[in-house]
């Protein structure tokens, strides 16, 4: 099932609230997004644990083999 970029920035922004988020969607498919995400509690955290929490927030949505998001790129970090 497809989804759309909306609902993957609606998850980011429900736990990132003050998060600055850009989410596309590569191939126009609904299964292939990229995601940057910028956030100041990523400061402190390396790059695995900022991913974490982002997944994390996805609520699953990339889980087993009949996930809804197929493959999400995701760029996070810290504000400068």
């Amino acid at each position: 099932m497809a989804i759309e970029a909306q609902q993957i920035e609606t998850l980011i922004r429900a736990a990132f609230p003050d998060a600055t988020v850009i989410v596309s969607d590569l191939a126009g498919d609904g299964a292939h997004f990229a995601a940057e995400v910028i956030d100041e509690s990523f400061r402190g955290m390396n790059r695995v644990q900022q991913q974490r929490a982002v997944y994390s927030a996805l609520r699953g949505m990339m889980d087993g083999s009949a996930a809804d998001l197929h493959a999400l790129a995701l760029t996070t970090k810290a504000p400068d």
